[in-house]
């Protein structure tokens, strides 16, 4: 039986959560069983009561407001303990159709993909100004570069994943998940798509993005720190080469003043510059080596870690689908007797 669990991320959505739920199917193609989760992000309004009155199955709390980037990673915990076999990740403010759904999911159900990302008409959107439009596709463009995946729309979080590929993600980020996860999936060499998707009519101001330069500073840095943590000896390589290159040609450049023009001229400044630039370089290209040991090891952790997920996940699942069996069987007896 194949189960796919909606989740939402909320934080005070009780203007927009119940058209968003509102929306949402319940049953699909190629699945046997919908349900939907609510990861309750330390709301103040009526956000839990809202998403009790349209149904919800399953609500996780936050006290306090941890992040959209905790408030995912906990919506994936909890949809793998409940036996999801596909994840799907929306917003609460119902930016994306959700008739999308089957489109999104299809590429997992036919086995050509374990990550999914909808792809939104990001030039056909009229509520995104043109700076916005810019500062996306150029920020996509280097999350493909990064990632080594073709992402169009990597800031989207209208998203679907295979229960492997969920049990794979960590995300350290406390600002977003979305350029974090396609990073991760691509270095981690997952099968990562992208399909069109449509857009609903904007119903409130995104509050992840507050200002533009703070969101594209909060992102460049995502996307360093991430492949400075996957890939640190390319990283240091290329950082180290540019100090290293540039004191190698002022060595030269000394080297060459000194036999051909001018030998009684030292010209000192040139060859300590020169000298402390090199080392620079050599240092960085040593960090790299000590930071790749350390990724080494990193993977060895991850590693394991996902064999005592798989571990733990496939006890849980045993015991849910006991439960459901019994429940059927329980069902059975009591209608017999009737």
């Amino acid at each position: 039986m194949t189960k796919l669990i909606i989740q939402i991320p909320c934080y005070n959505e009780e203007r927009t959560l119940g058209t968003t739920l509102s929306e949402l199917p319940r049953h699909l193609p190629g699945i046997d069983q919908v349900e939907w989760l609510i990861v309750n992000d330390g709301s103040r309004d009526r956000t839990v009561e809202v998403a009790k009155a349209h149904g919800v199955d399953h609500i996780v709390h936050f006290a306090t407001n941890q992040g959209l980037a905790k408030a995912f990673m906990a919506g994936l915990e909890a949809s793998l303990k409940a036996g999801a076999d596909i994840i799907v990740n929306t917003d609460a403010d119902n930016q994306y159709c959700a008739a999308d759904i089957p489109t999104l999911i299809q590429p997992i159900l036919l086995g050509q993909a374990e990550m999914v990302v909808g792809a939104r008409p990001i030039w056909k959107t009229r509520h995104f100004s043109t700076i916005k439009k810019v500062l996306q596709n150029f920020g996509s463009m280097m999350v493909r570069l990064a990632s080594n995946t073709d992402i169009p729309d990597a800031p989207s979080g209208f998203r679907a994943f295979s229960r492997e590929a969920a049990m794979q993600l960590n995300v350290f980020s406390n600002y977003t998940y979305t350029l974090e996860t396609i990073i991760q999936a691509g270095q981690k060499g997952m099968t990562v798509a992208s399909v069109p998707i449509r857009t609903n009519p904007n119903l409130r101001r995104s509050r992840l993005v507050k200002s533009i330069p703070s969101y594209v500073a909060k992102s460049a840095f995502t996307i360093l720190r991430i492949f400075m943590l996957y890939k640190p000896l390319r990283f240091f390589t290329l950082m180290g080469s540019i100090p290293f290159f540039l004191g190698t040609l002022l060595g030269v450049r000394w080297l060459f003043l000194f036999w051909f023009v001018d030998p009684l001229r030292s010209r000192a400044p040139s060859l300590i510059l020169a000298a402390v630039l090199i080392l620079i370089g050599f240092q960085l290209w040593m960090f790299g080596l000590v930071a790749d040991l350390m990724a080494a090891n990193r993977r060895l952790m991850e590693e394991n870690r996902l064999r005592l997920r798989r571990m733990d996940m496939g006890s849980q699942r045993l015991n849910t689908n006991q439960a459901e069996i019994n429940s059927d069987v329980n069902n059975s007896d009591a209608n017999q007797n009737n």
